[in-house]
C-alpha cells in the first residue's frame, strides 16, 4: 500500500478509499496511514479518502437501488449480507450508523439502496460515519 500511496499520492488514497467502500477487499485505512507516513499533508489525505469513500458508498447505494433483486440475492448468499439485510429491515436508516464497520459496512450500503432508504439519510448517517472514521484515524496517527 505504501508504494501505491507513494506512486499516486492523494489520487491513490482516493482510489483505495473508493475501492474500499465497495465489496472489494481493499483497506483504505492502510492507504491513509501509508500516505501520512510518506508526508502527504493530513488535510489532503482526509479529503481524498473521504471523497473516494463517499463515492464508493454512493455506488453501492445506487447498485442496491437499481439492481434490487440481484442485490437481494447477492446479499443473501453471504453472512455479512444477511446481517445487513436484517439490520436495515429492523432499524431502517439508523442501521447506517454501522456503515463504517469493517465487513458489514459495505453490505449495509447496498441494503440501504435495496430498501430505498432516503438518500439524505444515507448521506448524513452512512457517509457521515465514514468521514468521521477517517478523521479519527488521521488524528490518532498524527
Amino acid at each position: 500500500m505504501e508504494q501505491w500511496a507513494q506512486a499516486y499520492g492523494v489520487w491513490g488514497v482516493a482510489a483505495a478509499a473508493f475501492a474500499g467502500a465497495t465489496l472489494l477487499p481493499v483497506s483504505s485505512e492502510l492507504a491513509v496511514l501509508a500516505a501520512l507516513r510518506l508526508g502527504v499533508p493530513a488535510w489532503d489525505v482526509f479529503l481524498s479518502a473521504s471523497i473516494g469513500n463517499a463515492l464508493g458508498a454512493l455506488l453501492n447505494y445506487g447498485l442496491g437501488r437499481l439492481l434490487a433483486e440481484r442485490t437481494r440475492r447477492a446479499l443473501a448468499r453471504r453472512r455479512s449480507g444477511r446481517q445487513a439485510l436484517a439490520w436495515v429491515e429492523r432499524f431502517g436508516s439508523w442501521s447506517l450508523l454501522g456503515s463504517w464497520l469493517p465487513v458489514l459496512g459495505d453490505p449495509l450500503c447496498l441494503a440501504a439502496g435495496l430498501f430505498r432508504l432516503p438518500l439524505s439519510r444515507f448521506v448524513t448517517l452512512g457517509i457521515g460515519t465514514r468521514v468521521i472514521r477517517y478523521l479519527v484515524l488521521i488524528l490518532a496517527a498524527t
